[in-house]
């Protein structure tokens, strides 16, 4: 004798809901990319043609992130006001807890080749390059995402939400390097 399960309980949803529950009694996160804090983060990767930024644990995305940049985002910045965000690896070398900005990690942009350049051309390379979140006045994340990815507004920083850089703030040791791609 077999028993049917009730039309208003497929017998796929009934399976669903088993697996969803061992997976919880396992301690398995049922929120695709949830990320384990435990989990080193060992390089961070910026696409400003895609407009996001991954943390990375060998080779394997773990957690990604929309975000603004300069309002000239293509091409590699060359020297202070080009609004341009730098290409190329770099080093998350200190953070700032009191920024104007909510919190911000420093990228270690100028390194001696910007500099070369910028120095060959009589012009200064700029700097304090962050990743950071929202400015002080923006109310709450609801807000900031509304308006914070529609432009380019900073000036040549990374910008994301609070409650990404706070994400982002806890998984990232100083010293981990950046790669930022065009």
């Amino acid at each position: 004798m077999t028993t049917a399960t009730p039309a208003f309980f497929p017998r796929h949803s009934v399976l669903g809901l088993f697996l969803g529950m061992i997976a919880l009694v396992a301690g398995f996160s049922p929120v695709a990319g949830a990320m384990d804090w435990r989990t080193p983060v060992d390089l961070v990767v910026v696409e400003k043609s895609s407009k996001r930024l991954v943390l990375m644990h060998n080779g394997k995305a773990v957690r990604e992130y929309p975000v603004a940049l300069g309002p000239n985002p293509r091409g590699h910045k060359r020297h202070e006001g080009d609004g341009r965000t730098p290409e190329g690896r770099y080093q998350l070398d200190w953070r700032n807890p009191e920024s104007k900005f909510y919190r911000s990690i420093h990228i270690s942009y100028p390194n001696e080749r910007d500099l070369q350049f910028a120095q060959s051309h009589n012009l200064d390379p700029g700097g304090h390059i962050m990743i950071h979140g929202s400015p002080d006045w923006v109310p709450s994340d609801d807000w900031a995402r509304q308006w914070l990815y529609r432009e380019n507004w900073t000036e040549g920083c990374i910008a994301v939400t609070n409650g990404a850089m706070d994400e982002i703030w806890a998984a990232v040791k100083d010293g981990t390097p950046i790669e930022i791609r065009p």
